[in-house]
């Protein structure tokens, strides 16, 4: 069961919340404030996966509530759904590129699209609800959406995939910005090109007529021998690479013709030039109905601080220097800023842990146990060191602390227990192989 926070005091959009819910009363559940001060304090124990934030709520501080959001690293697990008054104020808080706002929609288009809206992020929770959870459990993820020929789905799935490689430090703050455009402008040319047969001709007439193109998109996706068209979108998230690939059912186009082609000042037909600009290559297939394309990912970055831990000094350790023992006390637990550091039990290597892991000697810490093992640095490496008490006392100031660490410790708990159940199989196949 998943919360939903609904920050709002509009009687329309806590009933929509509410009668989206009841439709799905097995997977969420909402629960509705609308003082600030309670808002921010069920944030801070609840750490729901859905905020609803609704900015046409006078007496609700919306713009508090995402900067507390902001501020804190780890209450960006999950994501924000921000509700408009107007469509002016949409485009303001699109210009923020608030990376924890995965849809912002005018009052009238919330209750209109909630619950498709709500339908999407569980069908795609890994991406929603592992926000912020730093990619603990590792190795490579693949999978697929279908989305329809509304461009609403396009956002959703392009936010989706761009936010989570940016909240597991795989791609930089420049580079999400080049792979949400990239995205953007394949899936909008699979779309309007691809499964609706706009040409360029009608596009531009139709843009130089003041037409919107949204409505074009509407008209020509209800035509029946466009409708049951569909885009699919594959990726393969890797810890060197990531591979994205689009595929439309339209007919295809003749891409060589486009590729290095100089750049123009019409109003549009600049997707592929741009894509190409943002990423090294691109790669069709040979009917043009298919394209896919690499990004390298980012290698031992550095994790975003949370606020409650920058009056900690960072310490920097150079290669080989020893973090702690196997066997001494556990009175410190370590937040991994950079770097890479090897773990050895006795004199065997049993793991190397990176940004993405964000803690050391978090098992010993609070178990009150020895340090299990021995962790080197490998190569310049930096470390917050925090002393016990002091983590302590902040998870009593602040429950999400404990929350998230309890969900990523959970986490590891999965991978282990997949890890057992994949070797006992292996270890009875064997077994039955011999006899």
């Amino acid at each position: 069961m998943k919360k939903i926070l609904t920050a709002s005091s509009n009687q329309i959009v806590i009933d929509t919340v509410k009668t989206a819910c009841s439709r799905y009363k097995s997977y969420f559940e909402t629960d509705v404030f609308s003082d600030t001060e309670q808002i921010i304090n069920y944030i801070d124990y609840q750490v729901p996966e859905i905020k609803v934030i609704d900015f046409s709520s006078s007496d609700v501080d919306a713009k508090r509530i995402l900067s507390s959001i902001d501020e804190d690293p780890w209450l960006h697990f999950g994501g924000v759904i921000a509700v408009c008054r107007n469509q002016r104020m949409v485009q303001e808080l699109e210009a923020r590129k608030n990376t924890n706002i995965v849809a912002i929609q005018t009052v009238k288009d919330f209750t209109k699209h909630f619950s498709r809206l709500l339908r999407i992020l569980w069908q795609n929770q890994q991406f929603l609800f592992n926000r912020g959870m730093q990619d603990v459990i590792g190795g490579q993820e693949t999978g697929n959406f279908i989305c329809g020929n509304d461009p609403m789905d396009i956002r959703f799935y392009t936010n989706f995939l761009v936010s989570y490689l940016f909240n597991t430090n795989r791609i930089s703050d420049d580079d999400r910005f080049n792979l949400q455009i990239t995205l953007m402008e394949l899936l909008t040319n699979a779309l309007e090109h691809g499964n609706l047969e706009i040409s360029y001709t009608d596009k531009t007439k139709w843009m130089s007529q003041g037409g919107d193109i949204l409505q074009l998109i509407c008209a020509r996706a209800a035509m029946p021998q466009f409708s049951s068209r569909r885009i699919y979108i594959s990726y393969a998230i890797g810890k060197v690479k990531s591979k994205f690939t689009i595929r439309d059912d339209g007919k295809g186009f003749d891409w060589k013709k486009y590729l290095n082609k100089e750049p123009t000042a019409d109003l549009h037909g600049r997707g592929i030039n741009l894509s190409e600009g943002l990423v090294n290559q691109l790669f069709y297939n040979e009917k043009g109905n298919e394209v896919s394309f690499e990004i390298t990912n980012l290698r031992n970055s550095t994790n975003n601080v949370p606020g409650l831990f920058k009056p900690f000094d960072t310490i920097t350790y150079h290669d080989k220097q020893i973090i702690c023992r196997q066997n001494e006390a556990s009175n410190d637990l370590y937040f991994i800023v950079g770097g890479r550091f090897a773990v050895y039990a006795g004199k065997k290597l049993v793991s190397v842990l990176a940004p993405n892991d964000m803690f050391i000697g978090e098992m010993a810490f609070l178990l009150n146990d020895r340090r299990s093992a021995t962790v080197l640095a490998v190569g310049e490496c930096k470390l917050i060191k925090i002393p016990k008490h002091d983590f302590l006392s902040l998870i009593r100031r602040n429950p999400h602390y404990g929350i998230f660490l309890s969900k990523m410790l959970a986490q590891r708990l999965v991978k282990q227990t997949s890890k057992t159940i994949a070797l006992s199989q292996q270890l009875a196949e064997l077994t039955g192989n011999s006899n």
